[in-house]
């Protein structure tokens, strides 16, 4: 196939989609802001010459309001401070929980009906331990022997609450005293599943308040939380270009985010609009495959939008596939400074999980691409399925490429368009137009 690359969108063009999306505001599953984007994308999309369709998606929708405790010292009545913060995500509303404040333990032997004060912090992953499991690695600079990633998640990923909760706690509070940096807007979890007790999530600053208060005697708080989980619908967008084949190849990634978020995932938007710029260029003939372009809804509520889209198309469209590839995050690394996130030179650890088929294709990509800080994983070398809005398709056993970076700002309002990885926006674009065409002359292999 001759080389087109020139025909790619540039790297201004593919800032703007995003600077386009981010001023939408919070894109949350059923929230007006992405719906917006979604009309956005579709019109967008038939400009390319794409078909397009949509597909309704049943989520859950959280809205959010104030969040606030009072904490009140039991020896001395007069001594209280009041700590704003943000509800946690699928959490009970409260108009005032009472009760004595407990820093959570392993072992708690108080009676039900606390308030539990868990201290949260973010893993800390020496890339080198990830090396050791990956297939290969790109890594010209010899980086990895020293850099630690720091995720966006702590140990218990989703269940933060749930230890407190099976404590008998009335209320959680998350202390945010291990995040590197002040903030309180934290939307974890974000698997949809409804708490039955009201939290909120504390700043850093605000954390070592109430642990100060704590530390001087015993304690009573009242939780105040404003928020409400609804039903609603969302909808998978689908775009297709008819190819050289009968079969398919999907390029997939998400349109909602926890906020107005840049890196999540307006980033990834950009990337498959720039694939889809690319292939609606090129030549029918050229094309290995026909394209499906997919751009699924709540993935902020337990990946709903690619579960329906494999359920519903679990045996139309699913056999005919030759290849997922999921393209989601580029990120800037960040350094802490003075209570924030100061974005480096320097991408995020790039984690491609690929599939056997692909594993000499997405290392030579990468490498003639130069994009450093990779590492080429299998899809389960880190957990049963890849940590990506796409891992449905690796349950369907459908050969993959699905690329994610883990920033801690992932699911912070922090994540504003200075964390975008610009200078890599091109280079992931040209290896994933690299990966596409290798497909070429391939037929489905399910399962194989």
């Amino acid at each position: 196939m001759p080389d087109r690359m020139h025909l790619l969108p540039t790297t201004d063009e593919m800032l703007a989609w995003m600077e386009t999306i981010v001023a939408e505001g919070i894109r949350r599953p059923g929230y007006p802001a992405d719906e917006s984007v979604r009309h956005w994308l579709v019109e967008r999309l038939r400009g390319l010459g794409c078909a397009v369709r949509t597909e309704p998606v049943e989520v859950p929708r959280w809205l959010s309001g104030p969040a606030t405790l009072t904490v009140r010292s039991d020896d001395d009545p007069g001594r209280e401070i009041l700590v704003r913060g943000f509800p946690l995500p699928f959490s009970a509303p409260s108009a005032a929980t009472t009760g004595p404040l407990v820093r959570m333990t392993e072992e708690i032997s108080v009676p039900p009906g606390f308030l539990a004060v868990d201290e949260v912090g973010l893993v800390e992953a020496p890339v080198s331990a990830l090396r050791d499991i990956a297939i290969s690695a790109y890594d010209p600079d010899g980086e990895f022997d020293t850099l630690v990633q720091t995720w966006p998640f702590g140990p218990r990923m989703h269940q933060v609450a749930e230890p407190a909760i099976a404590a008998g706690a009335a209320g959680y509070l998350g202390a945010t005293t291990g995040f590197p940096w002040e903030t309180c807007e934290y939307y974890v979890p974000y698997d949809g599943v409804r708490r039955p007790i009201p939290g909120m999530w504390m700043t850093r600053s605000d954390s070592l308040r109430v642990l100060d208060m704590m530390a001087h005697g015993p304690c009573t708080g009242v939780l105040a939380t404003t928020c409400e989980t609804t039903d609603a619908t969302t909808e998978n967008i689908i775009a297709t270009l008819t190819g050289a084949s009968d079969h398919w190849v999907i390029i997939g990634s998400h349109h909602d985010a926890p906020w107005a978020s840049a890196v999540e995932d307006a980033s990834g938007i950009a990337l498959v609009l720039a694939a889809a710029t690319y292939w609606s260029r090129v030549p029918v003939g050229e094309r290995p495959h026909n394209l499906l372009f997919l751009l699924n809804g709540g993935h902020m509520a337990n990946l709903a939008g690619i579960r329906a889209f494999v359920d519903r198309h679990r045996d139309d469209l699913l056999p005919h596939v030759v290849a997922e590839l999921h393209l989601e995050h580029a990120a800037r690394q960040c350094r802490p400074e003075d209570g924030k996130l100061v974005p480096t030179a320097d991408p995020e650890v790039r984690w491609w999980f690929t599939s056997p088929e692909f594993q000499d294709v997405v290392r030579d990509a990468v490498t003639e691409q130069r994009l450093r800080r990779s590492l080429i994983l299998a899809p389960d070398a880190m957990f049963p399925e890849p940590p990506t809005d796409g891992a449905h398709f690796h349950r369907e056993a459908i050969p993959l490429v699905q690329l994610i970076t883990a920033p801690p700002y992932l699911f912070d309002a922090c994540d504003t368009m200075d964390k975008v990885d610009a200078e890599g926006l091109t280079p992931i674009s040209r290896a994933a137009v690299r990966i596409v065409a290798a497909t070429a002359g391939w037929s489905p292999r399910r399962g194989r």
